[in-house]
């Protein structure tokens, strides 16, 4: 490959995965080459593991890329895309790693096919390292499809860590006209809901975490949800708080693991979910940056709590590959941030 490529930092800021999954994204977007190097440099196990592997697979697929440094461990990757395909798509991560982070490396991509597509990702759907794939079905996906961005998901097996096994579907309609997305308040909430997920473990796990969120949010019971799933799905364990707002829904997910009773798991989602509704943000931190790279897309603002780490990070991507797109976020209030991205004047 010739030198012409955008240098990315894959350990600058929170350092993680996304730093390469949101450079895939926009490199199929705007067609610039990239080159990143120390990619998750400063994690336990630095460089590409299988998920972002598949990641990268998945991108090259898209659009015929000519990429160097794709192997497991590798800390360098240059990415060179061509022009972005429509398809039947098939992706296997063979381990736990998140499918929900492969799809939405591929999104952004397939929304400016030429064409509608259909995507099958395999691997992880519930692991605490990304989104679970019910976050997309009810409170990423709902969002971007009243902007214009339409993909329709089923969860067709849950796979848990570190079993795996899991497999998502998703159809895909290309963007035609977008509108900016706006979120100052989240409006009136209507309903809240509790699910405890299992599989090949006792229900009374699960049972007792219910119990704990009740107790801590004072939930009624017809609020909460007991989902036994087929044991070879399993083991495995996920505490889903859904909070329906008149203008969007979130959902705060804890993973039961051994040696952490089912109490702290509800309580650390539990005071999540508080810690949410006591603030005026319409977004947690959570979603906050999820949404980033559509609002590159669309423009528009949302109000959210302090930006993590992790979305300083992707903003910073999102600005290397779109110097002319005018996106930051300011503080407006006690704990109450304005993120905002607008075309050049």
């Amino acid at each position: 490959m010739s030198s012409d490529f955008l240098l990315i930092d894959g350990a600058a800021g929170e350092g993680g995965g996304q730093i390469l999954r949101s450079a895939l994204s926009l490199s199929m977007l705007s067609g610039r080459a990239f080159r990143i190097e120390r990619i998750r440099a400063g994690r336990e196990r630095p460089g590409l593991l299988r998920q972002h592997l598949t990641a990268v697979q998945a991108a090259a697929d898209l659009c015929a890329a000519e990429v160097e440094g794709a192997q497991a461990g590798s800390q360098t990757l240059a990415f060179r895309p061509g022009p972005i395909r429509a398809g039947d798509w098939h992706w296997s991560i063979g381990t736990a790693g998140s499918c929900t982070l492969v799809l939405q490396t591929v999104l952004p991509a397939l929304w400016h096919a030429p064409a509608p597509s259909r995507v099958r990702i395999e691997g992880g759907t519930h692991n605490p390292a990304a989104p679970p794939a019910d976050f997309l079905q009810r409170a990423w996906l709902p969002l971007l499809a009243g902007i214009g961005l339409h993909a329709d998901l089923r969860l067709l097996r849950h796979g848990f860590y570190p079993a795996g096994g899991g497999a998502i579907e998703v159809t895909v309609t290309p963007a035609a006209t977008l509108t900016p997305l706006r979120l100052e308040q989240r409006g009136t909430l209507r309903s809240t809901g509790a699910e405890a997920l299992f599989a090949a473990l006792p229900a009374g796990i699960a049972e007792r975490e219910l119990a704990e969120v009740a107790r801590r949010l004072g939930w009624p019971a017809e609020s909460l949800k007991l989902r036994g799933l087929p044991a070879e799905r399993g083991p495995g364990n996920a505490l889903l708080l859904t909070l329906e707002h008149e203008a969007l829904t979130e959902v705060f997910t804890a993973y039961g693991e051994r040696g952490v009773s089912a109490e702290t798991v509800a309580r650390r989602v539990s005071n999540t979910a508080a810690r949410y509704l006591a603030s005026r943000a319409a977004v947690g931190p959570y979603l906050a940056d999820q949404l980033l790279l559509p609002l590159a897309l669309a423009g528009g603002h949302f109000t959210t709590v302090e930006p993590s780490a992790h979305t300083r990070s992707n903003l910073d991507v999102i600005r290397q590959f779109l110097p002319d797109l005018c996106i930051g976020f300011d503080e407006i209030g006690p704990d109450l941030w304005r993120i905002h991205a607008a075309p050049p004047a």
